[in-house]
């Protein structure tokens, strides 16, 4: 952590690193957004962007480490439970990602994106 980050609120961490999200530079959006979930790891709105991160730079289990946290809290959050999945079958944990994306399509039965990939899943064993 930088002098300057220590200096910084951690709401302001955090919106900086959703614009870096935002804008594509997702390695560098992890910076901020981990050390604004290092002060606040309960709030599962920095744990969920920290996690995208990490899943846009190519981070993927580190983003599933933060997606199991959001859904620690939230058991019935299905974005964390679908992007747990999607991070899991990067890491080559296909049991477990099959069953987050279950999930996540119980949940929200009307996303087709949720469904595509437990289905993509599913036809790969």
């Amino acid at each position: 952590m930088s002098r300057e980050q220590a200096a910084e609120p951690t709401y302001t961490l955090y919106r900086r690193g959703l614009e870096l999200l935002e804008d594509g530079d997702f390695e560098d959006a992890t910076e901020p957004l981990a050390e604004a979930a290092r002060r606040a790891p309960e709030k599962a709105s920095v744990r969920e962007a920290l996690g995208r991160a990490y899943y846009r730079a190519g981070r993927f289990a580190q983003a599933a480490r933060e997606f199991e946290a959001v859904i620690e809290s939230h058991h019935v959050d299905d974005y964390a439970h679908f992007c747990l999945g999607r991070a899991l079958s990067h890491t080559g944990e296909t049991r477990r990602a099959r069953h987050h994306l279950a999930l996540a399509s119980n949940l929200r039965p009307d996303r087709r994106d949720y469904r595509y990939y437990r289905s993509l899943l599913e036809s790969a064993q």
